[in-house]
């Protein structure tokens, strides 16, 4: 990782080659350094900001030992006002780098994130979820004078109302959810065990890392292998971490030489997985559009072929135009199958069977041959 040793001590020329900052971590400010980044060059940006916490005075448990409360220096500021200045100017400069399908996630606590969303919106970025990340061990309250915190808010943002092509994996969301929509909040862990990273005293390395788990599914839900993956507050490098494993690129920038010599040797430890673990499962809407009269043109249904549902109950007789007929009503494979059943709407590729010497064939599988024989023509 040479690389990403010599990228934390080098100013980054804005046109410098793609190489020269792919999969390094920057040392130095985080709205310096972005905008000496090529704009349009990131896809997705995950930020983990200082939370502004406001912290007053010690806080210890029941039995008086001292709870390790996030207190650097980094977290600190003078006023709303200032914090609301920094929050602008990372933003706007966020902004610049993405391309313009690219989105960005932003985590907070109910100290910030609010202030946070306000700007987002405020600056042009369009909003597409929060994501409740409850957590499964949270930190209790420990003065009993307020309701336990066991979640954090993360804001999901296009760059702009018309990035409509932006990445979301809907279908492989879903096959991880028990073939059930992923829902907005995220059960998770807090770091913690093995994974906690300590510094040479025995204390956190990092007051705020988070989970491995939590950035995956941010990376396999908006992302795919190949993507660049910013992060703007790197901290101990979780996001560089998941992102190598999981195929994508990164660049992380941070001021903290103790946070970035702990994030560079974690990275370097990480082992990508193989290409073809990383495959996503493909969405439909994503596929090329395939007409019904395709499957006439290339041979593989036959005008006055006979297509029936699996159970037999309509047969239905292939036209010239691409329209099947049952007797003298002729509509397309989606209107009659929903003509037939007495419903609004019918999917008519996974309705619809052609018989054939083999027995029933749904014609979706077919539907399916067209689009292989376009990949190959466009490989």
């Amino acid at each position: 990782m040479a690389k990403l040793r010599a990228a934390t001590t080098t100013r980054l020329d804005p046109q410098a080659d793609r190489a020269e900052w792919l999969d390094t971590i920057i040392r130095g400010d985080c709205i310096a350094k972005m905008e000496a980044l090529p704009a349009g060059s990131i896809d997705v940006i995950f930020a983990d900001p200082p939370y502004n916490l406001q912290l007053g005075g010690d806080l210890h448990r029941p039995d008086q030992s001292k709870v390790d409360a996030v207190d650097d220096d980094w977290d600190r500021f003078e006023s709303f006002a200032t914090y609301d200045n920094f929050t602008r100017a990372w933003l706007l400069a966020a902004r610049r780098l993405l391309k313009p399908n690219g989105t960005i996630w932003v985590i907070g606590s109910y100290h910030n994130i609010f202030r946070v969303g306000s700007i987002v919106q405020d600056l042009g970025f369009w909003l597409l979820n929060d994501i409740v990340w409850r957590k499964a061990n949270p930190m209790p309250n420990f003065r009993g004078r307020r309701f336990q915190n066991a979640h954090e808010t993360m804001i999901w943002a296009s760059r702009d109302q018309n990035a409509k092509a932006y990445t979301f994996n809907y279908d492989a969301m879903k096959a991880a959810n028990d073939d059930l929509q992923m829902r907005s909040d995220w059960l998770f862990p807090i770091c913690s065990g093995g994974e906690r990273l300590k510094a040479e005293d025995g204390r956190k390395a990092h007051p705020t890392q988070k989970p491995e788990a939590l950035l995956a599914r941010v990376l396999l839900s908006s992302t795919k292998p190949g993507d660049v993956v910013l992060d703007p507050f790197f901290g101990t490098g979780t996001t560089g971490a998941v992102a190598k494993r999981l195929g994508r690129h990164f660049v992380g920038i941070e001021r903290e030489e103790a946070y970035i010599t702990a994030a560079q040797a974690r990275i370097d430890a990480i082992e990508p997985l193989d290409l073809h673990t990383l495959q996503t499962v493909g969405s439909k809407r994503a596929e090329p559009r395939v007409p019904f009269t395709s499957l006439i043109e290339a041979g593989l249904v036959a005008p006055g072929a006979e297509l029936t549902d699996s159970r037999g109950r309509w047969t239905a007789n292939v036209r010239a135009d691409g329209t099947i007929a049952i007797g003298d009503h002729a509509a397309s494979i989606h209107r009659l199958g929903a003509k037939v059943q007495g419903l609004d709407a019918c999917n008519g590729w996974t309705f619809w069977h052609l018989r054939s010497p083999k027995g029933l064939q749904v014609i979706d599988e077919l539907r399916q041959e067209i689009r292989d024989r376009m990949a190959l023509v466009g490989a």
